[in-house]
C-alpha cells in the first residue's frame, strides 16, 4: 500500500475514468505516451483493477520482486479512479529508474525501448510460474508444423505464465535454410510485438537495362524494388516478372564500366551490396541450355576525329554498351559475322535499309554500299523496327559472300587485336572476345542510340528529401518483415549437416496470434555515422485489420483474426529534440482521446492516422457470423 492505495481492494471504474493526464517530470513524455497506451488496453485495465496480489511473483531472480507490478498497478487504478486530475507518475517513474537505469534522470528515450521493458518487466513479475522446469530446445526435424508448434508453445507456457503470456504473447515460425546443403531448420518462437521495417528502408529501387541475346528485340530498361542486403537471386526474380522472360530463358547480370564488361555476376547468392546506385547494370536474355554453348561478346570502337587518319586497330576509342550472346562451335570468322549481324539487327534504320543497294567490295573484307540519299534524309528516317523474321533469308546470305563488318578478335584485357576475316579459324573457347569498329556505314545502317547512354542503377533526386517517402500500407510493412532474407554476415547460422557458419536465408511466418497485437515502426535507423528517422505516412487499418492470410497454421480458422485499433504511441520531430504523445480509444464510449502529457483532448477517428504513428495497438474482435474470417478486410483491399 502506498499513498493510502491497497493493491489488494478490488477498484471500480469511476464514471469518467481514464480520462486523466500524467505531468511531465522533465522530458519524460515518452513514458507518459506508453504508460496511456498500456492503461488502456482492456484485459490489463480488468485485470490490474482486481485483486492481483496474489499472483505477484517476488521470487523470480529475473524480475524485480514484484515492485513493477506493483507500482503500474498502483498507477492504473489512479488513472481509472480519478476523473481527469493529472497525475504525477514520480513513485512509478522512481521504480523504473531503480531497476532499469538506462531511462533513470531527465533525457528523452524511446518509448516502444520502455514499453518493450515493461512488458517483460510485468511478466517476469506476474508469472505463475515459481520454479521453471529445464527444457532442451529440439529441431523439427521432418515433424509435421502443428506438432512441433504445439510443443513449444506447452514448453513455452512451462515457463512462463502471466496475464502478458495469456493477452500480449503470440508464436511466429522461423525457416532457415543452408545455401550449400539445403539443410532446412524449423524453430517457433514467442513474439511480445512485432517490429516491422519501412519499406523504404529495407528495400532499394534498381534500374536494369535488359539486352536481347539473340537479336530479337530491342533493348529496355526495367526499375525493379528489391532487398537491400538481398542477393542477385532476387534481382533475377524481379527482372524475370518485369521482362516477361519466357520459360526457355534466363538473365546473365553484368556491370559495365568504360563501355567493357566489368563483371558478371553469375553467383545466385552474391550480395547485391556491391552494386552502387551510380554504377551501370544490365541482363541478356540467353538460353538456359548454353553450357555447351560458346558465349560471344561484342564490344565497339570507333574513330576519334582528333586522332591521325594513320591510327589503326586497337588505336580507336570504345563506345556504347557490351552485347552478349550464345553460339554453337563457332569454327570461322563467318560464324562471329554472322553472329553479330543477327544480334545487332533491331537496330536496323527501316528507311535506310529499304532504300540501300548493296554492293559486295573487297576492301579489309567489308561489305561497301551506295546508298540512294534522296530517301535518306533525317525527316525520313524511321525508328528502329523487330525485323528478325524479314531479315533471315538477308542474313543467309549474307555468310555466303565477304564478311559484313570490320571485326578484331581479342583478348581479356583488348590489348592484343587481330583482325577476323571469313575463313578466320576460331579456336574452341568458353568465351570468345570480339570488337566491332562502326564505320560510316554502320552509323548509316544501325541506329546506336539505343546502346548509348546506359541508366545509373539509382539516380537520386537532388530536390527529393531524403527521409520523406510515398505513403506504404501496413500491409507492406508486415509483407518486408516477413520476406524471406539472407542472413547478414556477422549473424552466420550454423549449419548442423555441414559443421560449418553458413550465410543461411530467414523466411518469418506468424503462426499464433495473441488477443492483444502491438506494432512497432522502425522509424528510426542507427548507422556507425549516421542516425535518421523516416517521416513516411504508414497507412494502417483502424477497423477490420484482416491477418487471415498471413497466418500459416491449419488451426487458424478457429479463432479471429481480425483487429481494431485502440492505442497509437506517436513521435514528433527529429531524433534529438521530439516529444511522444499518445491516442487512445476509451471502449466504453466508443471515442479517441489525444493524451499529450498532463492535457487530454478528444479527437475524431479521422484524426488518428498521421506520419507520427510510432507503436500501433491493436485488439482482437469478434467476427460477425455473416463475415468470413479468411475474407480481406476493406482496409487491406484499399491499401
Amino acid at each position: 500500500m502506498e499513498d493510502g492505495y491497497d493493491t489488494s481492494r478490488p477498484v471500480t471504474r469511476s464514471d469518467r475514468g481514464g480520462l486523466a493526464g500524467l505531468q511531465n517530470l522533465g522530458n519524460t513524455c515518452f513514458m507518459n505516451s506508453a504508460i496511456q497506451c498500456l492503461v488502456h488496453t482492456p484485459p490489463l485495465v480488468e485485470y490490474f483493477l482486481q485483486d492481483y496480489t496474489d499472483e505477484i511473483n517476488r521470487q523470480n531472480p529475473l524480475g524485480m520482486h514484484g515492485e513493477l507490478a506493483l507500482a503500474f498497478g498502483e498507477l492504473l487504478r489512479k488513472l481509472w479512479a480519478s476523473g481527469r486530475t493529472p497525475i504525477a507518475p514520480r513513485a512509478f517513474k522512481g521504480k523504473l529508474a531503480r531497476f532499469a537505469p538506462q531511462f533513470s534522470g531527465y533525457n528523452q528515450h524511446d518509448s516502444q525501448e520502455l514499453l518493450a521493458f515493461l512488458l517483460d518487466g510485468l511478466h517476469e513479475d506476474l508469472n505463475r510460474v515459481k520454479q521453471k522446469p529445464y527444457i532442451e530446445t529440439k529441431d523439427s526435424d521432418g515433424c509435421a508444423d502443428e506438432e512441433v508448434a504445439d510443443e513449444c508453445w506447452r514448453y513455452h507456457k512451462a515457463r512462463n505464465d502471466s496475464v502478458i503470456v495469456d493477452v500480449c504473447q503470440g508464436q511466429y515460425k522461423s525457416t532457415l535454410v543452408c545455401p550449400i546443403c539445403n539443410k532446412i531448420s524449423i524453430t517457433f518462437d514467442p513474439f511480445m510485438y512485432l517490429s516491422l521495417p519501412l519499406p523504404s528502408t529495407v528495400t532499394r529501387t534498381m534500374t536494369i537495362t535488359v539486352f536481347y541475346g539473340d537479336g530479337s528485340g530491342l533493348p529496355m530498361p526495367y526499375t525493379v524494388t528489391v532487398l537491400k542486403h538481398g542477393c542477385c537471386k532476387d534481382l533475377s526474380q524481379a527482372l524475370d516478372t518485369a521482362c516477361c522472360l519466357k520459360s526457355d530463358e534466363c538473365l546473365l547480370l553484368a556491370e559495365v564500366y568504360d563501355h567493357r564488361i566489368y563483371r558478371y555476376l553469375e553467383i545466385p547468392s552474391e550480395s547485391l551490396s556491391s552494386v552502387k546506385d551510380d554504377e551501370h547494370m544490365v541482363a541478356y536474355r540467353l538460353p538456359k541450355k548454353r553450357a555447351e554453348l560458346t558465349r560471344l561478346e561484342i564490344c565497339h570502337r570507333y574513330l576519334d576525329n582528333s586522332m591521325s587518319d594513320n591510327l589503326k586497330g586497337c588505336e580507336r576509342k570504345l563506345f556504347l554498351t557490351p552485347l552478349v550472346a550464345y553460339l554453337e562451335d563457332p569454327h570461322t570468322g563467318a560464324d562471329i559475322d554472322l553472329a553479330v549481324s543477327r544480334i545487332l539487327s533491331p537496330l536496323r534504320r527501316k528507311t535506310y535499309f529499304s532504300s540501300t543497294k548493296v554492293h559486295i567490295g573487297k576492301e579489309n573484307g567489308c561489305v561497301s554500299e551506295t546508298i540512294d540519299k534522296s530517301t535518306n534524309s533525317c525527316s525520313d528516317l524511321s525508328g528502329p523496327g523487330n525485323q528478325s523474321t524479314d531479315n533471315n533469308t538477308e542474313l543467309e546470305e549474307m555468310s555466303n559472300r565477304e564478311l559484313s563488318f570490320q571485326l578484331y578478335i581479342t583478348d581479356d584485357g583488348g590489348l592484343n587485336c587481330r583482325p577476323i576475316v571469313k575463313d578466320s579459324l576460331i579456336k574452341p573457347a568458353k568465351l570468345v572476345k570480339v570488337i566491332l569498329d562502326w564505320t560510316d556505314e554502320e552509323h548509316g545502317l544501325y541506329d546506336a542510340s539505343y546502346l548509348k547512354d546506359l541508366p545509373e542503377v539509382h539516380k537520386t533526386g537532388i530536390t527529393a528529401k531524403k527521409t520523406r517517402q510515398e505513403a506504404v500500407s501496413l500491409f507492406s510493412c508486415l509483407d518486408a518483415f516477413l520476406k524471406e532474407e539472407p542472413l547478414g554476415l556477422d549473424d552466420m547460422w550454423y549449419c548442423p549437416r555441414c559443421k560449418e557458419h553458413r550465410q543461411a536465408t530467414k523466411k518469418l511466418d506468424l503462426w499464433r496470434l495473441p488477443d492483444i497485437l502491438v506494432f512497432h515502426l522502425k522509424r528510426f535507423s542507427y548507422s556507425r555515422y549516421l542516425k535518421n528517422k523516416l517521416d513516411t505516412f504508414v497507412n494502417f487499418p483502424i477497423h477490420n485489420l484482416d491477418l487471415s492470410k498471413y497466418v500459416k497454421s491449419k488451426d487458424a480458422s478457429t479463432r479471429s483474426h481480425v483487429y481494431e485499433l485502440y492505442a497509437v504511441s506517436n513521435h514528433y520531430g527529429g531524433l534529438g529534440g521530439g516529444h511522444y504523445s499518445a491516442y487512445a480509444k476509451l471502449i466504453d464510449e466508443n471515442r479517441w482521446y489525444h493524451f499529450d502529457d498532463a492535457h487530454v483532448s478528444p479527437v475524431s477517428e479521422a484524426e488518428i492516422r498521421t506520419s507520427a504513428a510510432y507503436v500501433l495497438f491493436y485488439k482482437r474482435v469478434k467476427v460477425e457470423p455473416n463475415v468470413g474470417v479468411g475474407e480481406p478486410s476493406q482496409g487491406h483491399a484499399n491499401s
